[in-house]
């Protein structure tokens, strides 16, 4: 069992994707693993897997070439078992050029709330290291932060 449970009203789905932006923000691929069911289906860009080691072969990857990695999620809506969530993160490549990304996933989760499916559309777009706003964890002091469009 993963609560919060399906199905989620407004609280609940907050939660959920508060502990997934938690998760992520861990960048321990393991750790992430485990919120996903076995077989879970994922789509990431152009890129497709099923399952926990695929998930966490990927997520390797994923770590190793975006450093300095801090993601926001915010939840955009729910019904039911789904989730959609808006998010944004800012990570810098081997030669120090810093990156927004900019994404939107679907979620669905299996009765013991663990994700059964995860689709991902993925924009980055380059930033000077000026113009980051994201910086690890989020703190008790943006708790309210939003996503802004540019």
């Amino acid at each position: 069992m993963r609560p919060p449970l399906p199905p989620f009203d407004q609280e609940s789905a907050e939660l959920k994707v508060r502990a997934a932006e938690n998760a992520w923000n861990t960048r321990d691929p393991e750790k992430v693993a485990q919120a996903y069911t076995e077989d879970s289906v994922w789509r990431n860009r152009d890129e497709f897997m099923t399952g926990r080691a695929e998930i966490v072969d990927f997520l390797k990857r994923k770590w190793s070439t975006e450093n300095g990695y801090a993601l926001r999620k915010q939840l955009w809506s729910f019904h039911d078992n789904r989730i959609a969530v808006r998010f944004q993160y800012e990570w810098h490549d081997e030669s120090g050029q810093w990156w927004r990304s900019y994404g939107n996933e679907l979620w669905e989760f299996s009765p013991e709330g663990l994700m059964s499916r995860r689709e991902a559309s993925i924009n980055d777009t380059r930033i000077a290291e000026s113009d980051r706003r994201i910086f690890g964890t989020r703190s008790s002091e943006d708790d309210e932060w939003l996503l802004p469009l540019e």
